[in-house]
């Protein structure tokens, strides 16, 4: 007898093993996602660019292991410095602020 496998979306699985939305824990686990995007969105910028850390940490006047930090979990990164890094590679950032699912404009 074949087995069948059940094709279920990523919500569901995430709704089962992390949390429904509106959890603290799924709310943790989404905000965490997105600053390890962000921290991936500054690698493939500077790579991109065709920098090393060090040369990229030099136009923002910092260190290369903070350009490292910043790569591998942004969230130990002030976003001050974060925003002096992308200004350096001539990127475009936005941001989206939602309150009681209401966006709010800039």
């Amino acid at each position: 007898m074949a087995n069948k496998l059940k094709t279920v979306s990523l919500d569901t699985m995430i709704d089962k093993h992390v949390g429904k939305r509106g959890t603290k824990r799924r709310e943790d686990f989404e905000n965490e996602l997105r600053v390890d995007l962000l921290g991936q969105a500054v690698k493939q910028a500077r790579l991109d660019r065709n920098l090393t850390q060090e040369q990229l940490g030099q136009l923002v006047g910092v260190q290369k292991a903070q350009i490292s930090k910043i790569e591998n979990s942004a969230k130990s990164a002030r976003l001050e410095t974060i925003m002096k890094v992308f200004d350096a590679l001539g990127a475009k950032v936005n941001f989206n602020v939602e309150l009681n699912q209401k966006k709010l404009a800039f």
